[in-house]
């Protein structure tokens, strides 16, 4: 039994579940899951990613977790109770997750692998929290670092902004709008611009020093110096390197400089390395026995620390060292380097160079140690800067005194060489002994007992600048001195170290006092050698400096030896000030107690701060025991100390004076005297002339309350509260002498107002402490009063108008005003002060700061009485003028530079979050309070359409950042509820006769770009995000769908107001993808038809409004991947809904009001492809066929011309680009077509400027010209040249005349000699419905780019569409493929069929021109398929071997304005198998004929052409392909099954004669060309033709087959040329006729006697027009073997236009094609029907027949026979289509029949008649030759 769950709720699926169960659930590891009931082992419940699907799954693949339930039953909801951080995480990652995978298909590899690797470690961190291990320290640091990655992963994927408070998200209902405001610019503000860090680390590791001479030990110190300056700003670090140059310690190379300041970052500072060898005096010197080491100057390296600012810090830098051309300059080598003084230094080696690793660190060092630990754990020394940092922190310990080598002056010594000087340093305790450890050459190394200086080698004025650094403890400085040792390093064998002298040097002075700052002259105190220095009582009695000896010891002021050092002390508890242990000792001296309190303003203030208590202990002391003698100025000592804390080095100390405060003083009564002396202060600031100390003690008003509050507690705890009345009396006189200063006015800025400046800016730092001893109520009613008694006016440019607005700013950030008992209170003063800034347009920043931070405190969910009455206070106040500021500040232009631009942004989000938080606050009282207050319509009707105003500049995207969709909601949620308050008082109070138009019109304008805006539209979400908005929000775009249709029923008859402007808003509306959104605006669409009708008995203005609407939404990006589908955009307003096609089917005005749907449905078609085909990515070609489809629209349905000549542009763009530049010219011509040569005036249109129409047209002349010219199509340019040339003529515009006719002339010299591809040309087929609408189901033919070819044309379609399927034939698909929910393609080849016959038919025509015909101008395309009828013969297949020839019409000819066009009409007709062997053979006759010519006349550059025509022809014969034909069509079953065909059987016969006799000739002409290379080849040629001729049973060719060569030029199987001057001529008689080449001569009529079984006559004529010897040598290979190729005989197109990839009959193997032909012919060349019809009836062949430059009809060919057995066949003029009989029909005239015992059998007459009537009649009488076929 199924038991609802009670604790079990919430789970997390540990294993995959496949639910294979009976109502199983299938569950993926890792989904979440919602238990709702629980049986035996089995929960019920559903995951919570997809909740409408419920099912049970086994409890053991669960993990439970503690949720809290809200809503309890059957709608409860679920949440985890874990820790906000990790809620986010788990849902965060599993957005990821899908959008990682997309980065992977899209190929964006570098961001796929970042993701990747940060996804990784967030789950680590996660797991670290789920423990639950870590310190709470540890925690924080994991969640920031959790967050700081959830960010960038979201910022990356272009995700939303989370609002984050102590790294947990934010709930915006919890928070107010403001708040919500803040978090998100805090964020937005750290992800934009980080906070520059103003402290500053070097890290620097030492890797290694190069060099070519190394061998001695070596010591490197680094040091960062001053170069401005000339001093060193920190200490050095000190690294030991060996012998090879690497570090001796690893653990010890590496350091870091700390806390440099931002002024530190400059080119003139620098890393200073100087290295010290550690070996003999001299580099070069040989080894000796000596083992005594000496330290030696090397060489040293600088670098400028801005280098590394630019380059990369991660990289190694490799130094070069410098060597000191003299040992005396070494001590400013560092120096001389940064000056560039070459003369003193050197390079020390071409190849040394020492290697280190810098790299510039910013922020707190301990954040640096757990950002950077890979750095930190090779254990870095800490190397600190020289003095105290910029900032100083309170507890920081430190005792360092840091001594300076500088230099010494020696005597010689009774030597005739100067010294080798060493000295030896040791600091002493107060006993004499040696301090152990507390010598520091460097950090890097331990300190050491003593150090040994480099020595210069024989100089007695050596300079070392050597920094050695002293951290002795405080309390061993007292009686401790530093002694120092000076010996003579000898150079001899023994090497010797010789003492002859030292000085000493004190660290503490008798009264306390260290040994101060700067250089001093020691005095070298000779010795001997072997001098005992241990006693140090003995020395420290001497005299150790020259500066402080008596004036008497002449003797030692007489010694010429002197040695200088600098010394430096930074200390936190000694002091080099005597003023200062004055002050701290007053007791010993109270005599100078005076002149001590007047010297501490002199005292630096790093002194005061040391000793910061012990000061303050001195200072109440004083004042409690001689309070009327130094009252006064121990409080201008403590204001002075006080003052000092506001300093930014020292401001860090505030926490130590309130620690003082709270735990240290205990000045009990001190709180009268300091309020005394404050008040007589105060009182005197109106007549003191000078107010710069009164200003002092005014800005240490908050210390000073609080040590005057301390001290009344202590005094109130130590008697029990006495004197209360006087303290309150003393505070009360006080404040009225404030208020009295404050109210005086001054008429400028002066001194007066400076001081009132200095008191409000510390005045709010006082109400905490008032707060200590004073009710809420008392404190409020002080500082209403203090604030209320500024003046009231002031000019604009007083500075204490800014100062009392922060003042006020502060007082809002106080506790006093989060107590709600103050608050009230206090808001009048407030809100009066605001309300005068906002309207005076000042300080708008500071407003709204201060509103901001008002607002903040006002929760969503409150509603108690005291919080009521203040959104009261504030919206009457407020609300008007915050609408001003915004609507002023949003107009305004956006000031210039990045700050002023910042800060007018921020300005303008934080007015716009400070009202959308007090519109959230208001309830249904407030509204209509507010309502109410408005006096007059008029004031109502500004205030409307302000807030709408406001309203739609808030919805503006770039109001808030992209990423900002929680505050888009907050606001879009916040404005419908006010939207919906505020409708009402639209309808009350703006209907009927108080109808406002413009109120109206704003309300629905906002409300459409309300539904509209892109953060609404939640289709685009993920469904996490979308289930969370709907949750929360519900979706807001229904709410305000159902408020416009509301709002539309009021109307009534106002509604005509709105038609047709709403039109395009509604129908914007209606696109967006919500169905209940669109089911409610449906009603407003017929309201507005029907209106419309009635108001003018028409549509015109609705349809026009939607067509300009939808188009220009489709420009504005709308009709995207969301409205793919037609059914989801336009449709769904007419179709699906029936209520919309109901009604308007009961209406009056039904037909045009469908009329109406279906124009806009199909503009929405062509709209919604255009908008998908111009998406980025998208191929040319499809984006023009979309283009054209549009276009064609505009024009033949819509009749829309300007929307059709932009689209006339957008296509001509498109061609360019694509570099169809003949469809570009054709495109453009529409537009030129529109144009007449006028002069009307045309405004200036698209690029167009403002011109005359005749200019217009005479640029777009131009332009086509130029782009005829780009795309070879010259023909067509040289019309409009001629056209323009007329133009100008009739203007007598000679000079452009004679250019436009040296234009026309360069085209015509174009077209002779330039060469020009012809293109093939495709039909394809687009089926399925998941093309476009302008593709879907439709049949084109493609014009093919150049040099592209079937295969390639096949692959670019299939590129275009990469989901489509290619169809493998050409039938004809079915309607499963037409609806299909898929896309394929069908593509095969097609052949031209030229229109322009009378350039083709005409004889001497070049090639060149012809060419351009043949491709041009076409309307109709053919494509033979073969098949086979009834059984196939394997034997012969050419029995059954039928062909389907199609015939494709075109819409428009190619080419045109695009590269394809749709199939109008198709005809089919199917050619029988004699048919087409007819026309294979006399295909490749003419091909042989042309060939034969063009060898003939050496137009041929190759024989290989004829060669392999030849061979391929011959070959074939022998192999049987003529005996083929021979077996099918010749055999006695054939003729007595088809008496039909006895005709064409003759022809066929006849034309394999003369196959034979063409083929001998051509062998006769192959012969005098071959090379003799190839004779071989010859020979076997001639051999296999005597077989062809033996197996075709050919003894000798028929007298008309061996006649007709005589007549070919050249002696060639071809008839003359025929020209009307030879027709006309008097050898006219012996021409042959000549037909053309677009005209086949009609089949022979046999006589009405049948054939007999003895014989038949054959007649025929042989002679033929061949086409071009390029056009039939690139002639295709028919797709079936037969006599005339070894691989082909079907007919000549079919395999072309096969859509098989490999082109032939899919019933023969590849094996049997005949290569060489298919090297050489092409498809596009094959003829085609228009040349070769089918021979079936002499009508389908009358096609006009051209001799000259006149056309004729053809000539129909009829048979004349006469009783006494003449024969004639009569080639006569047909007036019709249709031929005429013989039989009853009259005979010709004037044309003699010859017996034909008198032609003979190889006579043949021809008989040229004159033109009767303009036309001329040839008769061709032939004696048929008569050979029995059986």
């Amino acid at each position: 039994m199924w038991i609802p769950t009670e604790q079990e709720k919430f789970g997390v699926v540990l294993a995959s579940f496949r639910g294979t169960v009976q109502h199983g659930l299938p569950l993926e590891i890792g989904d979440t899951v919602q238990i709702l009931e629980k049986c035996e082992g089995w929960y019920r419940g559903f995951i919570l990613k997809n909740p409408n699907a419920k099912g049970i799954f086994p409890c053991s693949y669960i993990h439970l977790k503690s949720a809290d339930i809200k809503n309890k039953g059957q709608f409860e909801t679920v949440i985890p109770n874990e820790d906000s951080v990790i809620t986010e995480m788990t849902s965060t990652l599993r957005d990821w997750g899908s959008m990682w995978k997309q980065l992977y298909v899209r190929n964006e590899g570098d961001l796929f692998h970042r993701l990747w690797h940060v996804m990784n470690e967030i789950l680590d961190l996660r797991r670290q929290v789920l423990v639950g291990h870590l310190t709470l320290d540890r925690m924080r640091d994991v969640k920031q670092h959790i967050t700081a990655r959830l960010d960038w992963g979201n910022e990356q994927l272009g995700l939303d902004l989370v609002p984050r408070r102590d790294f947990g998200m934010v709930d915006p209902d919890e928070i107010s709008v403001t708040e919500l405001y803040r978090l998100m610019e805090h964020r937005h503000r750290k992800k934009e611009t980080p906070v520059p860090a103003s402290t500053h680390h070097l890290f620097v590791q030492a890797k290694s020093l190069m060099s070519t001479n190394l061998g001695e030990e070596l010591e490197v110190f680094f040091s960062i110096y001053d170069g401005r300056e000339g001093r060193p700003l920190s200490e050095r670090f000190f690294v030991r390197l060996n012998k090879n140059g690497v570090p001796k310690s690893p653990e010890r190379q590496c350091t870091l400089f700390v806390d440099l300041g931002s002024s530190d970052l400059r080119k003139d500072v620098y890393v200073v390395a100087h290295i010290i060898r550690i070996g003999r005096m001299g580099a070069g010197e040989k080894k000796n026995v000596c083992s005594v080491q000496y330290r030696r100057p090397f060489g040293c390296a600088v670098v400028s620390i801005a280098d590394l600012l630019t380059a990369d810090s991660k990289d190694d830098h490799l130094l070069k060292v410098y060597a000191c051309n003299t040992e005396s300059e070494w001590y400013q080598i560092h120096e001389n380097i940064i000056r560039k003084a070459n003369a003193r230094y050197n390079l020390s080696g071409s190849n040394t160079g020492l290697s280190v690793s810098l790299q510039l660190l910013h922020g707190d060092v301990e954040q640096l140690r757990r950002e950077f630990m890979v750095l930190f754990s090779r254990g870095v020394s800490v190397t600190k800067k020289l003095g105290f940092s910029d900032i100083i922190m309170p507890g920081e310990m430190r005792n360092d005194l840091y001594i300076t080598l500088e230099k010494g002056e020696f005597e010689k010594g009774g030597k005739s060489v100067a010294r080798n000087v060493e000295i030896t340093m040791y600091a002493l305790d107060i006993d004499g002994q040696i301090l152990k450890g507390q010598v520091a050459a460097g950090s890097g190394e331990p300190g050491a007992d003593e150090y040994h200086s480099f020595v210069l080698y024989h100089n007695n004025s050596p300079r070392w600048a050597e920094q050695i650094k002293l951290p002795i403890p405080v309390d061993m400085f007292r009686g401790s001195h530093v002694r120092f040792e000076f010996r003579h390093c000898s150079t001899k064998d023994k090497g010797e170290k010789k003492l002859f002298g030292f000085s000493f040097v004190p660290l503490m002075q008798e009264d306390g006092r260290t040994l101060p700052d700067g250089t001093h002259e020691l005095i070298v105190h000779k010795c001997e050698e072997n001098t005992n220095l241990q006693d140090s009582a003995r020395y420290l009695k001497l005299p150790c400096s020259k500066g402080n000896l008596p004036g008497n010891n002449q003797a030692v002021k007489g010694n010429k030896e002197s040695f200088w050092i600098t010394s430096f002390l930074c200390s936190t508890k000694l002091t080099q000030n005597g003023d200062m242990l004055d002050l701290l000792k007053w007791r010993a001296h109270p005599e100078r107690i005076g002149d001590c309190l007047s010297k501490l303003k002199e005292i630096d203030g790093s002194e005061i701060v040391k000793f910061l208590q012990d000061t303050l202990d001195t200072l109440f002391g004083i004042l409690d025991e001689g309070a009327q003698r130094y009252g006064l100025k121990v409080f201008d000592s403590l204001v002075h100390i006080i003052n000092l804390l506001q300093d930014s080095k020292f401001q860090h100390f505030k926490p130590v004076m309130d620690t003082y405060i709270e735990s240290h003083f205990a000045g009990a009564l001190s709180y009268r005297d300091l309020i005394k002396v404050l008040k007589w202060y105060v009182d005197r600031i109106i007549e003191a002339e000078h107010q710069e100390h009164i200003r002092q003690v005014l800005k240490a008003t908050e210390y000073i309350f609080k040590y005057i509050i301390q001290s009344r507690r202590l005094f109130s705890l130590a008697t029990g509260g006495q004197n209360e009345e006087e303290f309150r009396c003393c505070i009360h006189e006080l404040f009225m002498s404030i208020r009295f200063f404050l109210s005086q006015e001054s008429s400028g800025p002066g001194p007066m107002n400076q001081t009132q400046v200095v008191f409000l800016q510390t005045f709010p730092a006082v109400y905490s402490e008032l707060l200590k001893l004073f009710s809420v109520r008392e404190v409020a009613t002080f500082v209403r009063e203090t604030l209320g008694s500024l003046p009231a006016t002031l000019h604009s440019d007083c500075p204490l108008e800014a100062v009392k607005l922060q003042c006020i700013a502060k007082t809002v950030e106080s506790q006093l005003y989060i107590n709600p008992e103050s608050r009230c209170i206090l808001l009048p003063v407030v809100l009066r002060l605001l309300q005068v800034h906002m309207q005076e347009q000042r300080d708008l920043v500071m407003c709204a700061h201060i509103l901001t931070s008002m607002l903040s405190l006002l929760k969503k969910d409150d509603s108690e009485q005291p919080l009521l009455e203040e959104v009261d206070l504030i919206v009457d106040s407020l609300l008007g003028v915050l609408l001003r500021t915004i609507l002023e500040i949003t107009n305004r232009p956006q000031p210039a530079g990045n700050t002023l631009r910042l800060q007018y942004q921020d300005v303008t989000g934080e007015f716009v979050a400070c009202l959308l938080a007090l519109l959230r606050q208001m309830s249904d009282k407030h509204y209509q309070k507010l309502l109410q207050c408005f006096t007059s319509k008029d004031d109502l009707r500004d205030f409307l359409l302000q807030i709408f105003t406001v309203f739609r500049i808030l919805i503006r995207p770039e109001m808030f950042p992209k990423d900002w969709t929680v505050m888009r909601l907050v606001t879009n949620n916040v404005i419908i509820t006010t939207v919906l308050y505020l409708s009402d008082a639209l309808r009350k109070n703006y209907l009927n006769e108080k109808f406002d138009y413009k109120v109206w019109d704003s309300y629905f304008y906002l409300a459409v770009i309300f539904i509209n805006q892109p953060c609404l539209q939640l289709e685009s979400f993920s469904s996490s995000k979308r289930k969370k908005v709907l949750e929360k929000y519900g979706d807001m775009r229904v709410m305000m769908g159902c408020e416009i249709f509301s709002m539309w029923q009021n109307l009534g008859e106002h509604k005509l107001n709105f038609i047709p402007a709403m039109i395009g808003p509604f129908l914007e509306v209606t696109l967006v993808p919500q169905p209940d959104l669109r089911n409610v605006m449906i009603p407003i669409f017929h309201d507005m038809m029907d209106w419309e009708q009635r108001r003018s008995g028409n549509f015109k203005q609705v349809e026009a409004k939607l067509i300009d609407k939808l188009d220009s939404l489709m420009s504005e990006g709308k009709g995207d991947e969301t409205y793919r589908e037609l059914f989801n955009s336009i449709i769904p307003l007419f179709g699906p809904y029936p209520s919309l096609l109901k009604k308007i089917e009961r209406e009056t005005w039904r037909e045009s009001g469908i009329s109406l749907i279906a124009t806009v449905t199909r503009l929405m078609e062509r709209l919604l492809d255009y908008r998908d085909c111009m998406k980025l990515g998208e191929v040319d070609g499809k984006k023009i066929g979309c283009t054209v489809s549009l276009l064609n629209f505009y024009k033949t349905e819509l009749n829309k011309e300007e929307m059709y000549i932009r689209y006339i542009h957008k296509l001509y763009d498109l061609h360019l680009k694509a570099q169809n530049y003949t469809e570009a010219s054709y495109t453009l011509l529409l537009y030129d077509e529109l144009l007449e040569w006028s002069e009307r005036p045309l405004r200036e249109f698209l690029n167009y400027p403002m011109q005359t129409e005749w200019q217009r047209k005479e640029y777009l002349h131009l332009t086509i010209i130029q782009n005829f010219d780009r795309g070879k199509c010259w023909e067509n340019g040289i019309l409009l040249c001629r056209e323009l040339a007329d133009q100008y003529e009739s203007y007598y515009d000679y000079r452009n005349l004679s250019k436009m006719r040296m234009m026309e002339a360069s085209l015509y010299d174009k077209i002779m000699d330039q060469q020009r591809l012809e293109p093939e040309f495709f039909r394809i087929g687009f089926y399925g419905k998941k093309f476009p609408f302008f593709l879907r189901n439709k049949e084109f033919v493609c014009r093919g780019h150049d040099y592209e070819r079937l295969e390639a044309f096949q692959q670019r379609m299939l590129n275009e569409f990469p989901h489509a399927i290619a169809m493998q034939h050409a039938n004809q698909p079915d309607q499963t493929i037409y609806q299909a929910d898929a896309q394929y393609l069908q593509i095969y080849a097609v052949s031209p069929i030229p229109e322009s016959q009378d350039v083709l038919q005409r004889d001497g025509v070049p090639d060149n021109i012809k060419s351009f015909y043949k491709v041009n101008h076409i309307w109709k395309f053919r494509y033979d398929r073969p098949f086979h009828k009834g059984t196939k013969d394997k034997e012969n297949e050419f029995k059954s071997l039928w062909v389907e020839r199609t015939t494709l019409t075109l819409v428009q000819s190619l080419p045109g304005i695009s590269r394809w066009f749709e199939v109008e009409k198709r005809e089919l007709v199917e050619v029988s198998p004699l048919e087409n062997a007819i026309e294979v053979i006399e295909n490749k006759n003419l091909q042989l004929r042309t060939l034969i010519t063009q060898c003939q006349a050496r137009q041929m550059q190759n024989i290989n052409p004829l060669t392999m025509c030849l061979n391929g022809v011959i070959d074939a014969a022998v192999n049987g392909g003529l005996a083929r034909y021979q077996e099918a069509f010749f055999v006695k079953d054939y003729i007595v099954n088809h008496p039909e065909d006895g005709d064409k059987i003759g022809r066929l016969r006849e034309l394999m004669f003369e196959q034979a006799h063409i083929l001998e000739f051509g062998l006769a002409v192959h012969e005098k060309f071959v090379p003799q290379d190839m004779r071989p080849l010859h020979k076997k040629l001639v051999d296999q033709f005597h077989l062809m001729k033996s197996s075709l049973g050919i003894q000798e060719f028929p007298a008309y087959v061996r006649a007709s060569p005589i007549h070919f030029t050249n002696g060639s199987p071809r008839t003359c040329r025929n020209s009307v001057p030879n027709i006309l001529s008097p050898e006219g008689a012996r021409l042959v006729a000549r037909r053309s080449p677009l005209t086949y001569p009609a089949v022979n009529r046999y006589s009405s006697s049948s054939l007999s079984s003895q014989a038949s006559n054959e007649v025929s004529n042989i002679t033929g027009q061949s086409e071009s010897s390029d056009e039939v040598f690139n002639m295709q290979p028919s797709p079936s073997t037969s006599s005339l190729s070894s691989n082909h005989s079907a007919s000549p197109n079919v395999t072309s236009s096969a859509p098989s990839s490999a082109r032939g009959s899919p019933q023969l193997l590849d094996k049997h094609k005949h290569s060489r032909d298919n090297a050489c012919l092409s498809p596009r060349d094959r003829p085609c029907s228009a040349i070769y019809p089918n021979p079936l009836d002499s009508t389908q062949r009358m096609i006009p027949h051209q001799i000259g430059s006149k056309t004729f009809p053809a000539a129909s060919a009829e048979r004349l026979c006469d009783p006494a057995g003449h024969a004639a066949v009569i080639l006569m003029e047909a007036d019709s289509l249709t031929s005429r009989t013989v039989r009853g029909a009259a005979r010709p005239t004037a044309v003699p029949v010859m017996p034909s015992h008198q032609m003979g059998s190889s006579c043949t007459s021809i008989i040229s008649i004159q033109p009767v009537q303009g036309r001329v009649i040839q008769l061709l009488f032939f004696h048929l030759f008569v050979r029995p076929l059986v």
